[in-house]
């Protein structure tokens, strides 16, 4: 398996500190550094940054939030930093959800499937270097009633610029398979992964005439590593208003994918009532509802060895590429967990599917 990271440069501290961590990184092995968005930080600017710090690793935007720019700058984007890294970048794209693009970016989150799917189309034309004309039913290029012209950008891809998917809901994850070279996922439990995620993914393989050796599956989870049986259940506990967060405060009152995906895999219930606990501001009581399996089941937290067995089990359920957001209170802290984590991730093989 490949070892990843997922970085949001504004929780990362100083430049300086982003650079000895991106160095320090590529050094132990790191194979892919992504770079998240979210609401901070944005990440071509970082990414940027990273390729001139590194030499050898990829370099991912996780993700380019769909609606935050239109398909044409993304285009833009992704050749540049492609070019300027010398064909290290991937480009990750995902729809987010309501709360960040209406509530932060004021634009409409209405239809965010079609919007994806024509975001591709126009992307891929822009980086083929083709005219870029297109008539769909969320963009029209150039503008309807326009006297302009179909341009074709005067910079051109020198890399092939491989395309990832962050994708929860059943629906974007059917894309994902028939579209793109690699899902971005999350709120991964493999015991449940055929049902929640995989048939999905496969039937959009089948429409492209691929199938899951055709798509790199990058899953994301926490890591840190318990020294004793205290210390992990202080771990443990120290997770569960995250989750409580990711399942009651992500989205909006009526769209939260990761609410949704929990659902799917066990724990609608428990889903529900944190939900309605974090909406109702009780945030102690909906981090109470969390229990130690659910925290267990979605990340890479325990001793080494557990962390170790659960990858193993990552990795026969159809895992490729780990992505990992090392714990830690110090940045050398996060640097070492960062090691020991690229170091069972590379010692890991696949035992079968």
């Amino acid at each position: 398996m490949r070892a990843a990271i997922t970085l949001e440069a504004a929780s990362v501290g100083s430049w300086e500190h982003q650079k000895l961590l991106v160095r320090e990184a590529e050094k132990m092995g790191l194979d892919i550094c992504w770079v998240a968005e979210a609401w901070g930080a944005d990440a071509v600017s970082a990414l940027g940054y990273y390729a001139a710090c590194t030499d050898r690793m990829l370099l991912g935007s996780g993700i380019i939030q769909l609606s935050t720019r239109t398909p044409v700058a993304i285009a833009q984007a992704a050749i540049t930093l492609s070019n300027l890294s010398g064909g290290r970048f991937l480009l990750g794209l995902g729809a987010s959800g309501p709360q960040v693009i209406e509530g932060l970016h004021g634009q409409s989150f209405d239809r965010p499937l079609p919007r994806m799917r024509e975001t591709i189309d126009i992307i891929r034309q822009a980086i083929a270097g083709e005219r870029i004309a297109y008539s769909g039913k969320q963009f029209q290029i150039p503008r309807l009633g326009s006297a302009t012209k179909p341009m074709r950008l005067s910079m051109r891809a020198e890399h092939p610029i491989p395309l990832y998917l962050a994708s929860l809901t059943p629906a974007m994850l059917t894309l994902t398979g028939e579209v793109a070279d690699g899902w971005l996922g999350t709120s991964f439990v493999p015991e449940g992964a055929d049902a929640a995620y995989f048939t999905h993914l496969d039937s959009g393989l089948a429409r492209s005439g691929r199938t899951r050796a055709d798509l790199d599956v990058c899953q994301g989870a926490e890591v840190s590593f318990a020294s004793d049986d205290q210390h992990l259940k202080e771990l443990i506990d120290s997770r569960k208003t995250e989750l409580a967060f990711s399942l009651g405060g992500m989205g909006s009152a009526s769209t939260n994918f990761y609410n949704q995906a929990y659902s799917r895999q066990g724990w609608s219930d428990v889903a529900a009532a944190v939900k309605e606990r974090w909406q109702a501001g009780d945030r102690e009581g909906a981090a109470a509802l969390i229990t130690d399996e659910m925290v267990l089941a979605t990340t890479l937290i325990g001793t080494a060895s557990m962390v170790r067995d659960r990858l193993q089990v990552w990795c026969d359920t159809g895992v490729d590429t780990v992505r990992v957001y090392p714990a830690g209170e110090r940045l050398e802290d996060r640097i070492a967990t960062l090691g020991a984590a690229i170091e069972l991730v590379h010692s890991i093989t696949r035992t079968g599917r």
